[in-house]
């Protein structure tokens, strides 16, 4: 028979799940209003900042509750605390979100600098990893988890690969340093939003198998991370 608390801890995933999907539509929204030049888009992204803020507080109330009243143990306490950095990376997804939508309406205003080919599959990388560790949260799948922290390398090498090609423009024309500057900025919000993917995946593992992983701690304890009991 399902307790009270895991009634909660039910609750509490279904909100977990349902704030991440308000960032997943963000982060959609923002790239798609700069690849195709749609500062509605943009204002949908805006619109929905307010709704991710109201959901972080509300879930980080409800999870400060449960640990006050409940005094959970082991895996359940490990889900309430990873539950609660959850929302703070998911938050801070969201304002990456909507500092790409700001920059899409300023290029959207300019002729397009560059065909948008590499920046796009860096949103691709960055998007399939925020869908892949919530995949993992839900699954309990470490493995998934896993993948998205060795993606995080491909994020890095395409935001290095656009700095240079766009540093070439500014170098060429000192016209174009404004919307290559924007570019940059896009770029270095998608890097930061897959860094934030990847510390979701190492509170999962932590969740799921009670290993930290953070800091190469798995390569430092040979490769199966630090237990933590």
């Amino acid at each position: 028979m399902e307790t009270h608390f895991q009634k909660e801890l039910q609750e509490l995933e279904e909100s977990l799940l349902k704030m991440a999907g308000l960032v997943e539509g963000a982060i959609s929204d923002a790239v798609q209003s700069l690849v195709k030049r749609d500062s509605d888009l943009a204002q949908k992204t805006f619109e929905g900042e307010d709704k991710i803020n109201d959901m972080e507080l509300a879930i980080d109330d409800s999870c400060l509750k449960l640990l006050a009243l409940r005094h959970p143990v082991a895996t359940d306490l490990r889900f309430i605390t990873s539950a609660m950095k959850i929302i703070t990376d998911l938050e801070r997804m969201g304002d990456q979100a909507v500092n790409i939508a700001e920059r899409a309406i300023s290029l959207n205003q300019e002729p397009q600098l560059k065909p948008y080919i590499d920046i796009p599959r860096m949103a691709e990388i960055t998007q399939s990893m925020v869908k892949d560790v919530l995949d993992a949260f839900v699954n309990q799948d470490p493995k998934l988890a896993r993948s998205v922290c060795e993606r995080d390398d491909l994020v890095d090498g395409l935001n290095d690969q656009v700095f240079r090609e766009l540093l070439t423009y500014m170098y060429g024309d000192s016209q174009t340093i404004a919307r290559a500057v924007h570019l940059m900025i896009v770029c270095r919000c998608l890097e930061r939003i897959a860094d934030h993917a990847t510390n979701l995946a190492e509170d999962v593992i932590f969740m799921l198998d009670a290993r930290v992983i953070k800091h190469h701690a798995d390569v430092k304890e040979g490769g199966e991370g630090r237990n933590i009991t």
